[in-house]
């Protein structure tokens, strides 16, 4: 049990702080992959109700 909590501890942070200039590629990637996620599920929901609106054209 000690031996994973040092190994956890060890490869977290080393303590120092550095200071923070401007966004990280982490940052941009994050935004990059939100922005696809939003594409991806607007895409899909207007072909759910473009199906959904034919149906109810027809009746």
């Amino acid at each position: 049990m000690i031996v994973v909590h040092a190994g956890s501890v060890a490869g977290g942070h080393s303590g120092v702080v550095h200071r923070r200039t401007g966004p990280e590629a982490s940052d941009f990637a994050l935004f990059i992959v939100a922005g696809v996620a939003l594409w991806i599920v607007r895409r899909a929901l207007r072909r759910r109700f473009a199906r959904t609106g034919e149906m109810s054209a027809e009746d």
